[in-house]
C-alpha cells in the first residue's frame, strides 16, 4: 500500500513555504483531503487544502510575516485563505464539532489529528500528508482508495445527521470515485434519513446535483439514488420519467467526444414539460441562463421527416442551443436502439449530422435591410417587417446563398 506520494504540486515552493511557516515552534501543518485522494486515484488536482495546529489568528500572523496574503474567508470555523504566488490555499485549524443541527456546526479548535479526521465525512477525504509526502491515514482511507470504496467515517447515520448534505455528497463521490455497489451502511442511512434533505437550501442541493451530473458516468449513482428514494426527494420531476437514457447519453458523449454537460444530462431524466421545468428552476433556484435553457429545450421539437430547408429555418429563427439539446438526446436514444437494430444506423448518421450543424451554427449576416425595401417600393411600417420576415425565410431555406439582388427580386 502506498504510504508516500511524489508529486509536482506537493513540491510547489508556495505550498512548501506555507507548510514550513505553519510548522515551526512546536506547531504542525499537513496537506489534507481531495488533493491526496485525487493524486492516489490518478485524478486531476484542482485545489490544495492545508490543516494546521495553529489557531486562526496565529495562522494569519505567521503567513503575513512570511510575506503572504491572508484572507479570513471562514475564520469562525478556523479557515483562512492564504494567497501565495497568486494561488489560493485554504488553511484550516484542527477542530472537532461540539454541536450540529443537520446543516451547521459549532466547532472547538484543537491539536488532535485523529479527532480532526473523525469529524470529516468519508475515509478517502480524511488523508493527510506532510511536506515530505508521507501519508498519515487515521481512519482507513488508503484501503478504501485501493478498493474504490466510498465509506462514511464511523457511524453513517451520525455523520448524516450532522449535515444532511452528506447524503447527496455520498452519491456524488460514489459517482466520481466509487466502484460496484455503494457501501451498504451508507446506503441504508441515506435511505432512512432522506427526509432531512428537505432542510437544505436549494442552492446546496443543486450544487451537489450539478457536480454529480458532471461525473464521467453518473448512471450508477443515479440508479442507487432512485432505488433509495433520494432522487425523487430532490428531483420529483424524474419520478415517473426514468433515468435509463443517461447511460446511452454518456456512451454517445464518449463516442463523439462531447464534454460532460450537467444540464443536458438533467434533461435526459426529466420530462420536456415547460411548466414543470420552470417550477424546477424556481424550486432549485437555478440561474436565469439555466432556467431559460431548460424551458427552451422543453419547447423545442425534432419533427420526423423535416426538410433540410425547414431545418435551416429553425436554426436561424429558433433557439439553436435548445435545438442542439433535443438533437443530442434524440441521437443518444437512436444510437442505443441501433445496437439491436442495424437498420437504424442511417437515422443515427442523419441525426448526428444535424446535431453537429445545430451545435456549430453561426447565423450569417442578412444581406437586405429596410432601406433596400423602401427603395424597392415597399411601404414603411408593418409591411416592411412582413417583407423582411418573408425574405429571411426564403434566404434560410435556400441555404443562405441568395444574395441581395436575388432576394429583392423575390419581392
Amino acid at each position: 500500500m502506498i504510504t508516500r506520494i511524489e508529486a509536482d504540486w506537493l513540491r510547489d515552493p508556495a505550498l512548501q513555504l506555507i507548510l514550513e511557516t505553519l510548522g515551526q515552534n512546536g506547531e504542525e501543518a499537513r496537506v489534507v483531503g481531495g488533493s491526496i485522494r485525487n493524486e492516489l486515484m490518478g485524478r486531476a488536482i484542482t485545489d490544495v487544502d492545508v490543516a494546521t495546529t495553529t489557531l486562526p489568528a496565529e495562522t494569519v500572523a505567521r503567513v503575513e510575516a512570511a510575506g503572504l496574503k491572508a484572507v479570513p474567508t471562514g475564520i469562525e470555523h478556523g479557515t483562512v485563505t492564504v494567497v501565495a504566488n497568486g494561488r489560493p490555499f485554504e488553511v484550516t485549524t484542527l477542530r472537532r464539532d461540539v454541536e450540529t443541527d443537520g446543516r451547521h456546526a459549532k466547532v472547538l479548535f484543537g491539536r488532535d489529528w485523529r479527532a480532526d479526521a473523525e469529524r470529516r465525512d468519508f475515509t478517502i477525504n480524511a488523508l493527510y500528508c506532510d511536506a515530505s509526502g508521507e501519508i498519515h491515514d487515521l481512519v482507513g482511507g488508503l484501503a478504501d482508495i485501493e478498493s474504490a470504496t466510498l465509506r462514511f467515517i464511523g457511524d453513517a447515520g451520525q455523520r448524516i445527521e450532522e449535515d444532511y448534505l452528506r447524503i447527496l455528497r455520498f452519491f456524488r463521490f460514489f459517482a466520481w470515485y466509487g466502484r460496484g455497489r455503494p457501501d451498504t451502511e451508507g446506503l441504508k442511512a441515506s435511505t432512512r434519513l432522506k427526509e432531512g434533505l428537505d432542510r437544505l437550501s436549494p442552492e446546496r442541493v443543486w450544487g451537489e446535483l450539478r457536480k454529480l451530473l458532471r461525473a464521467p458516468d453518473p448512471a450508477r449513482a443515479l440508479l442507487w439514488m432512485r432505488q433509495s428514494g433520494v432522487l425523487s426527494r430532490v428531483l420529483p420531476e424524474s419520478e415517473k420519467w426514468g433515468i435509463d437514457a443517461v447511460h446511452g447519453l454518456v456512451d454517445t458523449e464518449r463516442f463523439y467526444g462531447w464534454p460532460a454537460d450537467p444540464l443536458l444530462r438533467l434533461q435526459a431524466i426529466v420530462p420536456p414539460d415547460p411548466a414543470r421545468m420552470r417550477e424546477l428552476a424556481k424550486r432549485l433556484r437555478l440561474s436565469n441562463a439555466d432556467r431559460d435553457r431548460l424551458t427552451a429545450w422543453a419547447l423545442a421539437e425534432v419533427p420526423p421527416g423535416e426538410s433540410d430547408g425547414a431545418f435551416r429555418a429553425r436554426m436561424y429563427f429558433g433557439d439553436r442551443t435548445a435545438l442542439a439539446d433535443r438533437l443530442s438526446l434524440a441521437l443518444a436514444s437512436e444510437r442505443t436502439k441501433a445496437q439491436g437494430e442495424p437498420d437504424r444506423l442511417a437515422g443515427v448518421a442523419a441525426l448526428a449530422e444535424r446535431r453537429d450543424r445545430a451545435a456549430g451554427f453561426e447565423a450569417p449576416a442578412f444581406p437586405v435591410n429596410g432601406h433596400d425595401l423602401a427603395a424597392s417600393g415597399v411601404p414603411a411600417g408593418p409591411e416592411t417587417g412582413k417583407a423582411l420576415d418573408r425574405l429571411k425565410r426564403l434566404w434560410a431555406e435556400s441555404g443562405f446563398v441568395l444574395d441581395r439582388e436575388a432576394l429583392l427580386a423575390k419581392l
